[in-house]
């Protein structure tokens, strides 16, 4: 049984269709990618899990339909770090890891997340929001952390960073994978490098799964590079 299963999911917003008749599954341990150009309804399939649209169809987690909110998305150990990364910029680098854990029992284990981000622990007191654009997505990624999720749903992790900085994040999240068996389910429009560490992908175009495999197949297939990820 997978970890999480989207089946024949519809999501809109108002009266406008975002996402159209949407299956994918994510097993327990795995990387998967979600792919495609904008408005393929890449963001929108992340709201749909986290509850932030409205939707038809299910939306399966440890087997059970899971509610239509964020909060029982979060209490159910599901993390989402937004398009934009969403870090509160008014707030100290502490302030903003003690927000992750707000959600969960008992206290977190700040001292293992501070091993993936050790120099967090020297900037507790600076403000997040004169951080620079990659500091703020490692925050981001972090505060996520806290709250000890299951499952990591990553939204658009490379926007606006420079590509030193965006092999960087891949490669944490695939040490976080390998050494705590962290889920991760990540949209990115930078197919080269999601599908350079991830162990499935699915691809979306119009609101649809256009195409799904493997991510070592998917990416050495010429005809597949030229057709959907644009490469």
């Amino acid at each position: 049984m997978p970890l999480l299963e989207l089946d024949h999911v519809y999501a809109s917003y108002g009266g406008v269709r975002a996402l159209h008749d949407v299956s994918l599954a994510v097993d327990d341990g795995q990387v998967v990618g979600v792919l495609g150009p904008n408005g393929a309804g890449k963001t929108t399939t992340l709201r749909a899990i986290s509850g932030v649209v409205h939707t038809t169809g299910a939306v399966v987690y440890r087997g059970k339909r899971i509610g239509k909110s964020p909060v029982q998305a979060a209490r159910a150990g599901i993390a989402h770090v937004p398009e934009g990364r969403g870090t509160f910029a008014e707030l100290t680098v502490d302030e903003n890891l003690r927000l992750g854990a707000y959600t969960i029992r008992g206290r977190a284990d700040e001292r293992r997340v501070l091993t993936y981000f050790p120099w967090l622990g020297e900037r507790r007191r600076q403000q997040a929001g004169t951080l620079s654009g990659g500091e703020q997505q490692m925050l981001a990624l972090a505060r996520a952390l806290m709250a000890r999720p299951r499952l990591l749903l990553l939204d658009e992790p490379s926007l606006g960073l420079a590509p030193r900085v965006v092999r960087s994040i891949f490669e944490l999240v695939s040490k976080l994978n390998a050494e705590e068996g962290l889920t991760v389910l990540v949209v990115e429009q930078n197919a080269n490098v999601a599908l350079d560490h991830s162990h499935k992908a699915y691809v979306l175009e119009a609101g649809r799964v256009a195409l799904r495999g493997v991510s070592a197949e998917l990416r050495d297939d010429e005809s597949v590079r030229r057709s959907y990820l644009g490469y």
